[in-house]
């Protein structure tokens, strides 16, 4: 190992000094954005793996064939576990998003002729899919789901057939990430397939762990290749494969599919580009990182886990309908579990109470009909702590409920009312920020200042409609990304 200087020694103490106001993302305690097995070797291996690759580079196959053959593996696990046909084929990406852009390109790249594409999406699909209407000029019909919250498969048939020739995409989820349920796919995709459409299942989160439970005896709705009309699968490997991000996997039922989602361009000077994802470069440690610990937890090593996450999820569902106060959105199909409450406390409360005792919690917003909610990714690490987070969270809804409900100051709720997202200036979002607490010393905007406790944003952001919200968080974004200088 080589000898670091002193200068490179106090680079790395930096990092671990910036690192320290992070959410942990092993022990099991964070319950969004991070998964995590529980299983120390496998860490280990997913470490090594990526520090070995990290200089590699997937742009050129023929010079790297160990990341070829690595994704050709990796792909051929996944085709297997989805119950894919003979010639499937598929390709790693840097996550589900890149994923979803890649199955909404190739939709509409599969079809020049149409000039005004269309995707037909239950407004549950994961907001990938608005993002790839939005970069690639496809519209997306948004249908609204059932009281279950469940896509509604005559709905669906509906829209798609209010113009069947411009749709060239009908996708569905296993599961939605707001609510944990597994849409109704085989309808959906056979009416798709009765008029020459592509159905995408966006099981991004659910893929790795639906057939487990599957093959554990649990119900679970159809959704994988087996389901006819079934052309394309995402499915990430850093979520429940438990690998390092990003990686995750598109799946098209065959060549076919997946040819229009290639690009190459050879009227250049320079070397002919040809790649099957988004990216040109890309680094190889994602890839043998995930690699490494798929072929370390392996089938049956998998299989356990996902015993144990399932398990996790029952005990915490039956903890959960055991507080008074709260109740389940819906029944979960898979590892995610949503609740709200009732009128004597708020979730953006409770939100803030369970951080301060340790634990990380999602709060989603009022959505239509839906009130503001929880969302818990349960993950394998979670899942013996379970009775100790059911003891935080029971304390959590006292806590909350003493407090009472947070109440937005009449003054600030007719301004977010009032405000109006196509022209929110620096002068309203100025003002906005300061009563939220967010502006630290300094003159408006000269810094920003994220409070101990989030509940009375996140009220204030609750009280705005979702394009105003967009608008606010986008120039809160914007705050937050200026560079530090040098000269200063």
């Amino acid at each position: 190992m080589t000898d670091l200087s002193p200068r490179s020694r106090s680079v790395l103490d930096r990092l671990r000094a910036l690192q320290s106001d992070d959410l942990p993302t092993h022990g099991g305690r964070t319950l969004a954005y991070v998964y995590d097995s529980g299983l120390a070797e496998a860490d280990e291996v997913g470490r090594r793996a990526s520090a070995a690759f990290a200089a590699t580079n997937g742009l050129d196959p023929t010079a790297f064939p160990s990341m070829l053959q690595m994704e050709n593996e990796l792909v051929g696990f996944a085709a297997d576990l989805l119950g894919a046909p003979a010639g499937a084929v598929g390709s790693i990406t840097s996550g589900g998003t890149e994923s979803v852009l890649l199955a909404v390109q190739a939709a509409r790249d599969a079809r020049p002729e149409v000039t005004r594409p269309r995707m037909v999406v239950p407004s549950t699909i994961h907001a990938a899919f608005l993002k790839a209407a939005h970069y690639f000029g496809v519209e997306a019909v948004v249908v609204e789901v059932g009281d279950n919250f469940r896509a509604v498969p005559e709905a669906m048939a509906a829209a798609v057939d209010a113009a069947p020739d411009d749709t060239v995409l009908v996708a569905v989820s296993a599961p939605s990430y707001a609510h944990g349920v597994v849409d109704p796919v085989p309808p959906i995709a056979a009416h798709a397939a009765e008029r020459g459409i592509r159905c995408h299942v966006d099981a991004c989160i659910g893929g790795w762990v639906l057939p487990y439970a599957a093959r554990l005896g649990r119900q679970v709705p159809p959704w994988t290749f087996a389901v006819e009309g079934v052309t394309s699968i995402s499915v990430d490997l850093h979520k429940y494969g438990y690998t390092p991000k990003g990686a995750s996997i598109l799946l098209h039922r065959s060549p076919a599919h997946r040819r229009p989602q290639y690009f190459a361009h050879a009227d250049w000077p320079g070397y002919t580009m040809l790649n099957s994802t988004l990216q040109s470069t890309k680094s190889g440690a994602p890839l043998a990182a995930a690699w490494a610990v798929v072929r370390t937890i392996g089938d049956e090593g998998y299989l356990e886990l996902t015993r144990q996450v399932l398990d996790g999820v029952d005990a915490l569902v039956e903890g959960i309908a055991a507080i008074d106060g709260l109740s389940l959105l819906a029944r979960p199909d898979s590892t995610l579990v949503t609740f709200t409450t009732d009128a004597s406390c708020d979730v953006f409360s409770i939100s803030d109470e369970m951080s301060a005792a340790g634990w990380f919690v999602q709060p989603q917003m009022r959505f239509g009909d839906t009130p503001a909610n929880i969302h818990l990714s349960l993950s394998a690490a979670t899942a013996p702590l379970v009775p100790e987070f059911l003891t935080a969270l029971e304390k959590a809804v006292d806590a909350a409920r003493s407090a009472g409900p947070i109440v937005v100051d009449e003054g600030v709720a007719a301004v977010i009312a009032a405000l109006d997202p196509a022209t929110l200036g620096d002068e309203d979002f100025d003002g906005l920020l300061a009563a939220a607490g967010l502006i630290s010393d300094g003159p408006a905007g000269d810094g920003l200042a994220l409070p101990q406790r989030m509940g009375e944003v996140n009220a204030m952001l609750d009280l705005a409609a979702p394009r105003l919200r967009e608008a606010l968080l986008i120039a809160f974004l914007d705050r937050l990304q200026r560079p530090v200088r040098r000269t200063t």
